[in-house]
């Protein structure tokens, strides 16, 4: 079964990485790192979950090794360290940043996997990866993007995001500008 084929009202956990130990339920759900070493609990609806969107900016590009990031804001007060919060290696630079502010990035040492960053700009709230997500099904429907930032970077072959009435901007959303 594939992850378009997959009933859109059960979780669905198709084999991806080593880790086969996720879960979704009732407002919380998990993310792990491909080696499963780090796994994250974190909120699916609010107060918590502060928001989702697509990045295209330059530095998303850099860090992900792709086009632009998918990602979901959360309140730390929210967010667990399950497992591997000590395997976690962090990088950190404001150079590149448009705020000028530091953004620090927290990845599994073991195999390499951004599992969030934290923007100096942005206390208490850190910005994980949907494609961390274990649930398909989650980021298929509950979790799907709500903002596409930075669309004046996005690659021209790249069409954006087709979710109906997604917000979009030149720059950041205007809801952390």
């Amino acid at each position: 079964m594939s992850v378009r084929d997959a009933p859109k009202s059960t979780p669905y956990f198709p084999l991806s990485g080593v880790a086969n130990d996720g879960w979704s339920k009732d407002g919380e759900a998990t993310a792990t790192c491909f080696c499963g070493t780090v796994q994250l609990a974190f909120p699916t609806e609010g107060p918590g979950l502060i928001d989702i969107f697509v990045c295209n900016c330059t530095d998303c590009r850099k860090i992900t090794a792709s086009m632009f990031a998918s990602n979901f804001t959360v309140d730390d007060k929210y967010l667990k360290h399950l497992r591997g919060q000590d395997n976690l290696k962090q990088f950190g630079q404001k150079h590149s940043i448009k705020s000028g502010e530091t953004m620090t990035n927290y990845f599994c040492q073991t195999c390499g996997t951004l599992m969030y960053r934290v923007g100096a700009k942005f206390p208490g709230y850190s910005i994980l990866r949907l494609g961390t997500v274990d649930d398909f099904n989650l980021v298929e429907s509950k979790m799907a993007p709500r903002a596409e930032q930075f669309v004046k970077d996005r690659a021209g072959w790249l069409d954006g995001v087709k979710v109906e009435g997604i917000e979009r901007s030149e720059g950041i959303s205007s809801k952390y500008a």
